[in-house]
């Protein structure tokens, strides 16, 4: 114990030693000290909120089973792919990049396009709820009945029209016309 006391200097030396950091601070250096100060204890405020502190949980949480199952890794390297990327890329690439894009985007981005892909959303979405549902047939005999109806003829010959010329274009994607939208 009495070493401990003997290591410990005395008030006087303390004091000496404070005044000396207190003469050897600018005053730039005590505004920045008194900013970080701040800014720290505005952070801590922040992560006393309840939700804050929840969300803190969560990303420690997140973040340790990324780390676990080494998908922490794969974002790193992810990362360290894509930045290598940028810093290859020269300006001329960056360009043509962009013009690819920006053709890509006039080319999709039509009104034809975005009705095209409502209608067949909303189509899957009425077919998977029609395939859950108790209407659909309940025996072999419900099943040809519904298959000679005359909307499902149509319906099975217009997949049928569909995956055949389908199957032409990609063999032959040349040998057909480009579809006109209007």
């Amino acid at each position: 114990m009495d070493t401990l006391v003997k290591d410990v200097p005395s008030y006087s030396a303390m004091e000496g030693m404070l005044d000396a950091a207190s003469a050897a601070l600018t005053d730039s250096m005590v505004e920045r000290l008194a900013t970080t100060v701040s800014t720290g204890l505005e952070i801590l405020d922040r992560v006393n909120n309840p939700d804050t502190r929840a969300a803190l949980h969560r990303v420690i949480d997140g973040l340790t089973v990324m780390y676990t199952t080494g998908s922490l890794d794969t974002i790193f390297e992810a990362a360290q792919v894509i930045e290598a990327g940028r810093a290859a890329m020269t300006d001329d690439m960056v360009e043509r990049l962009y013009h690819t894009v920006e053709v890509m985007v006039n080319n999709l981005a039509t009104r034809e396009i975005a009705e095209l892909a409502r209608n067949t959303e909303m189509s899957l979405y009425e077919a998977a709820r029609r395939c859950d549902s108790q209407e659909g047939p309940k025996s072999v005999i419900a099943l040809v009945r519904l298959l000679l109806r005359p909307e499902t003829m149509q319906t099975l010959n217009l997949l049928l029209a569909f995956g055949s010329a389908m199957r032409q274009r990609v063999e032959d994607p040349n040998g057909f016309a480009q579809a006109e939208l209007s």
